[in-house]
């Protein structure tokens, strides 16, 4: 299987003529036959202004993944316990603790990753969906409380407009339904 592709919803409008046409474009799968998939130029935009912001985020992998993954178990303490190092970390030691943040790290380069592929992301995202569903047994929901996290902490920083967080949730929406359509290739129902 390769990269999906999302598409944007039905929509309606006139042409120069003035004849309402609609257009039925409905978030499917596409696969081309060379087996590679081209995102749908909305899509690519939106990866652009999300890589415009991602430089901070990169210049200090540590300290935002800290800051990343604590928030994550603040605000959602069932996270915690998918992490079976961190499940003993008191929330008031979360912040400063050495291994979190490095493996906060280790998550924001693997996103970074992926984002740079702008939707050309199957050879990085297949191991970690085969990763994530069979040895970790991570639920899909996570990744978009994850998300939301990552879009909090790049607006509070001014890393993001609310343009570029909406941008942000479309291009983490991509990613997400593709590594859901492995899980589902894979048997986990996560």
């Amino acid at each position: 299987m390769g990269d999906m592709l999302y598409k944007e919803p039905a929509e309606k409008y006139e042409d120069s003529f003035g004849n309402e046409n609609i257009v039925t474009v409905q978030k499917t799968l596409l696969q081309l036959h060379s087996g590679t998939h081209l995102p749908h130029l909305l899509i690519m935009a939106d990866f652009e202004v999300v890589l415009n912001g991602w430089g901070p985020i990169e210049a200090d992998l540590n300290g935002n993944g800290g800051e990343v993954l604590t928030r994550l178990f603040k605000e959602h303490p069932d996270t915690q316990t998918l992490f079976p190092k961190f499940a003993g970390i008191a929330p008031g030691d979360l912040a400063g603790n050495a291994d979190v943040a490095a493996h906060g790290a280790t998550v924001l380069k693997k996103l970074g990753e992926l984002l740079k592929a702008k939707g050309g992301h199957a050879a990085i995202l297949k191991p970690l969906a085969t990763s994530h569903a069979k040895i970790h047994k991570i639920a899909i929901n996570n990744f978009h409380l994850i998300t939301e996290v990552i879009v909090q902490l790049m607006a509070e920083k001014g890393m993001l407009d609310v343009a570029g967080q909406d941008a942000m949730r479309e291009v983490m929406g991509l990613v997400i339904d593709d590594m859901e359509a492995y899980y589902k290739e894979l048997g986990f129902q996560g």
